[in-house]
């Protein structure tokens, strides 16, 4: 019960369907198990919703007191507002929020990248994830206490071919050193985790769908770049980084950046 009687914002707490469990649902579940009352946020509302089934009955608690389902898009930045202040409303303060949504579908190349897609691609990975802290960071402060989480990406830091995604990525860590400094002197921890190649739907489904390759080919293909017994990480093991980065195991521990790759950064580290 390492997040007892603490509440936890998750924005992109739903997920793709797929066979596997995505970051932002194992985020939220893993929290929930260590005692935080949750806020799921997500554009799709269905979808936090079923992120909130399942943690009531994980947790054993049908009366749905462990969980709340939120609809925001954080392109919007009364939207943003909306979440902050519902949590606020709710539960009287938020403890913790993680910044888990994030695209790259539409990215390319130097050349090849359309100026729409670069635009809706820095609107989600790292505008959004300001806007959220914009409207969260205050409460924090005054509170004495916070702990924030963005998810970033292996690519910030390692070779990829998709240039509006890393670039908002890399943007997204010094995003989160710079919120770390404002946050410091008012007890207010910013922290992100780095996923490397995940089984999750995101990653999997939506590959199958651009491109028509076999899910299993795919996966094998993915796991052999994997330094780390040449298998892709789960959701859970970022879900599991996030639990770490909240919890009072990681007081002193701010601005930093954690990759979760299988030592893929460690390649060009």
């Amino acid at each position: 019960m390492r997040l007892d009687d603490t509440i936890a914002v998750v924005v992109g707490a739903g997920q793709t369907p797929g066979d596997t469990i995505g970051n932002g649902r194992a985020i939220s579940l893993r929290l929930a198990q260590e005692g935080a009352t949750v806020l799921a946020v997500d554009r799709d509302v269905a979808s936090a919703e079923e992120t909130c089934w399942m943690i009531r009955d994980d947790v054993d608690a049908p009366n749905g007191e462990s969980c709340e389902a939120w609809q925001a898009d954080i392109t919007d930045e009364q939207s943003c507002r909306s979440i902050a202040h519902r949590a606020l409303e709710q539960f009287g303060r938020i403890d913790v929020l993680v910044n888990n949504v994030g695209i790259g579908l539409g990215d390319g190349g130097p050349t090849s990248l359309d100026g729409d897609a670069w635009d809706q691609i820095y609107d989600v990975n790292l505008k959004g994830m300001w806007l959220t802290c914009k409207y969260v960071l205050p409460h924090m402060k005054q509170q004495g206490s916070g702990a924030i989480v963005n998810i970033s990406s292996v690519a910030a830091v390692c070779s990829a071919p998709m240039l509006a995604y890393k670039t908002s990525k890399a943007a997204v860590n010094a995003l989160t050193q710079s919120l770390a400094m404002a946050g410091a002197k008012h007890g207010v921890r910013v922290n992100a985790v780095m996923p490397g190649l995940m089984d999750t739907p995101m990653a999997i489904e939506s590959i199958v769908a651009e491109t028509g390759v076999d899910r299993d080919d795919l996966r094998r293909m993915r796991s052999q770049i994997v330094p780390l017994r040449r298998t892709m990480g789960t959701a859970w093991d970022v879900a599991n980084a996030v639990l770490f980065l909240a919890s009072s195991e990681a007081s002193f521990i701010t601005g930093a950046v954690l990759p979760v790759d299988g030592g893929q950064s460690a390649r060009v580290g």
